[in-house]
């Protein structure tokens, strides 16, 4: 584990590079699909930016929340504190700094969330590679299978081999990325979105099965209970869609006005 890379006498956290090299990588495709689409490229700044700024807050608001019993004697200390970025807060809070970010330059529609759906993907991939990097506590269960590891230097040090979780996320999300970039002009406004719901939500669904998370209903997780919330979203948006339009391809969309001509 590199939880550190000492440079000089700079010392620079392996996550929070991580951490930047996701928000470039989601950028840089943010940019392509922008100019693709007749729009300034450099928006993708000011998307990231936003972004950014919302997911940070966010991810601190929703880790107080979630641990308000341990952190309720220092709520101000704990709001500026580095640790304790919670993915789920982040999302939500980057979410709606991007979509006010939308709203100001007159782009929040279907297109802005489809934009969004690979480079979300994208950067996710990217930023649990810091997660494995720095050994933060991420990683799952015991296990003592073939690739299993231990993370001795982590940030959250353990010797027991366990199953390296970050190592899963990044292939599944790396892989949804690409699926997703594939189908952007393949599918109709708004599916791409609802496809990485469905997709992003069974990912970290089956991976919280090995995962060191504890239940807390039903026998799941919260961030399982999350993922179903997304998945059932995705899956009755694209329902709605098929029900409407017959299918969630343009092609097919393209077709069937043919046909009705």
């Amino acid at each position: 584990m590199y939880p550190e890379i000492q440079i000089g006498p700079l010392t620079l956290q392996t996550f929070g590079l991580m951490f930047a090299l996701a928000f470039l990588a989601a950028g840089a495709l943010v940019w392509r699909r922008l100019e693709e689409l007749g729009k300034p490229g450099d928006w993708a700044y000011e998307m990231g930016f936003a972004a950014l700024i919302g997911g940070v807050v966010g991810s601190r608001l929703y880790f107080i929340v979630e641990n308000y019993d341990q952190v309720s004697d220092d709520l101000l200390g704990n709001l500026f504190s580095g640790s304790g970025l919670v993915w789920y807060g982040g999302v939500l809070g980057g979410a709606l700094a991007v979509v006010l970010w939308a709203w100001w330059r007159g782009f929040l529609g279907l297109t802005l969330l489809d934009v969004a759906a690979p480079a979300l993907a994208l950067g996710y991939a990217v930023g649990r590679i810091g997660c494995q990097l720095s050994g933060d506590g991420d990683y799952g269960e015991p296990w003592d299978g073939p690739w299993a590891m231990s993370y001795p230097d982590g940030v959250v040090p353990t010797e027991e081999r366990v199953h390296p979780t970050p190592v899963y996320e990044t292939l599944a999300m790396a892989l949804g990325a690409w699926l997703l970039w594939r189908l952007r002009d393949r599918v109709r406004p708004g599916m791409l979105f609802a496809l990485y719901l469905v997709y992003a939500g069974a990912e970290r669904f089956l991976v919280e099965f090995v995962r060191r998370n504890d239940a807390v209903a039903l026998g799941l997780t919260a961030p399982q209970l999350q993922s179903v919330a997304m998945i059932l979203a995705g899956a009755a948006w694209i329902a709605i869609v098929v029900r409407r339009h017959g299918a969630i391809t343009r092609a097919a969309a393209d077709g069937a006005a043919r046909d009705a001509g």
